[in-house]
C-alpha cells in the first residue's frame, strides 16, 4: 500500500517526469515506440491496398451481388471463390516471405 502511494506520488510529480523524459533510456524507448507505430501503420495501409485490389474481394462482391437461381450454381460459385481465396493466400505468403528475405 505504501509502495503504491509512493509510486503514485512520483508519477504525478511534474519535475520527476521531466527528469525522466530527459534521460537517454526513456527517449530511446519513445523513439522505438514511435517507429513501431509508424511501421505498423504503413504495413496496415499496404495490406488494405493489396486486399482491395485482390481478385478475392472483387469476386466476393460479384458473387454476393446476385442470388443464384439454383443450388448447383451456388456450389460452383462457392468452389470458384474457395479456389481464388486459396490462390490469394498462397500469393500473399510468397510475397511476405520474399519481403522478409529482402529485408535481411
Amino acid at each position: 500500500m505504501v509502495l503504491r502511494r509512493l509510486l503514485f506520488t512520483l508519477l504525478n510529480n511534474a519535475q520527476v517526469i521531466e527528469k525522466l523524459s530527459e534521460s537517454r533510456p526513456i527517449r530511446r524507448a519513445a523513439q522505438i515506440t514511435a517507429y513501431a507505430i509508424i511501421k505498423a501503420r504503413i504495413a496496415g495501409k499496404d495490406a488494405t491496398t493489396k486486399l482491395l485490389k485482390s481478385n478475392t474481394v472483387r469476386q466476393i462482391r460479384q458473387e454476393t451481388s446476385g442470388m443464384p437461381s439454383d443450388m448447383g450454381e451456388m456450389g460452383r460459385r462457392a468452389e470458384r471463390l474457395r479456389q481464388t481465396f486459396v490462390k490469394e493466400v498462397k500469393e500473399g505468403v510468397r510475397d511476405a516471405s520474399r519481403q522478409i528475405k529482402k529485408d535481411k
